[in-house]
């Protein structure tokens, strides 16, 4: 549970605002670096909040997927396509209910494309997450159900609703997925997540096909990429996530 807490403290904006604090606090008692802390705080804030830096880290710390070709799923002998979740709104009262987050929404549509495609059936796997709110009553796996069903008129065909993170994705649909003969999936997320995705459903026993989608590219001229903004925090902030997690995964494989 201490997770969502965790990542926090280290990620940005609160890592380098607390490293900012500790500056300011160090100077307040007349330690001349306590000043340098602080401004180092500040050039990493900015640094992290650029769009651009998102995009470099994207490409140098994290492994690339290139996309999909839809004739793939035949040729590598794909069975079904596994969507995985990224979050809920779990109050939305202009819906009356729970709805997808934009990024979960963004990945049960592609998921959904590829289905009709290929004519493959789709599982989805998300349940409440770490970092959920008390007020979310329905798992992932339900909502996405339900919208896959309304916006779509389709039908998931394998639900796992008990998951927390992506670890418990890959082992919790694996033997759902390995009862009912699949041993190959299209596993969709995004492109940035698909590292540790992959990881986790082959470290679970299935076949790997990446789907990759919402690659972090470049969507602003020059300047404006380097400029702090609120996208570019967010897309900052997933990037070094991943690479965290990715870190983290490889320490305790060695320990």
């Amino acid at each position: 549970m201490f997770k969502p807490f965790l990542s926090a403290l280290v990620l940005p904006p609160l890592g380098p605002l607390l490293l900012a604090l500790l500056g300011l606090f160090l100077a307040w008692r007349r330690r001349r670096g306590g000043l340098a802390l602080t401004a180092l705080a500040l050039v990493m804030l900015w640094v992290f909040s650029s769009h651009g830096t998102a995009v470099w880290l994207s490409r140098t710390v994290l492994k690339q997927y290139a996309p999909l070709a839809v004739g793939q799923l035949k040729s590598e002998q794909v069975q079904a396509i596994v969507v995985l979740g990224g979050g809920v709104l779990p109050q939305a009262p202009e819906y009356g209910q729970a709805q997808l987050r934009a990024e979960t929404a963004a990945r049960l549509r592609y998921g959904l494309w590829l289905a009709r495609q290929s004519g493959l059936p789709v599982a989805f796997s998300g349940g409440r997450g770490w970092a959920a709110h008390a007020t979310q009553t329905e798992p992932e796996a339900e909502v996405a159900k339900r919208v896959a069903r309304q916006d779509y008129g389709a039908t998931l065909r394998w639900l796992e609703s008990e998951s927390r993170d992506t670890a418990e994705n890959a082992r919790l649909l694996a033997p759902l997925l390995q009862r009912n003969g699949v041993q190959r999936v299209a596993l969709v997320t995004h492109a940035s997540h698909m590292p540790r995705a992959e990881a986790a459903f082959t470290k679970a026993g299935l076949n790997v096909t990446a789907a990759p989608m919402g690659y972090v590219l470049p969507d602003h001229n020059a300047l404006l990429e380097w400029l702090p903004s609120a996208e570019g925090m967010l897309a900052c902030r997933q990037v070094v996530r991943e690479w965290l997690g990715i870190t983290v995964a490889r320490l305790n494989l060695g320990a």
